[in-house]
């Protein structure tokens, strides 16, 4: 798995839609290796994060309760407890 991409399995509270928004594109960027989105790449990449956005949420509300806290905070989290 990417590094950059963390487990929102676990969380809690639960993962918002921002995390699991964060995390599906740096997925996206990951496999399609636009770091820059332009004009040309624009659309196709907002639709996979759209997609892989509404996927990992059906996965996640799929899931059993996890009985451990994931090992690491998702970035959006990481920030938030800086401040």
């Amino acid at each position: 798995m990417c590094r950059n991409i963390t487990t929102l399995r676990g969380l809690q509270p639960e993962a918002t839609p921002e995390e699991v928004e964060a995390a599906a594109r740096q997925y996206v960027r990951k496999v399609s290796g636009v770091q820059a989105v332009t004009p040309a790449t624009g659309p196709a990449f907002e639709r996979a994060v759209q997609l892989v956005t509404a996927a990992t949420t059906e996965l996640l509300a799929g899931l059993p309760a996890r009985r451990q806290p994931p090992p690491t905070l998702p970035p959006l989290r990481r920030i938030a407890a800086r401040r």
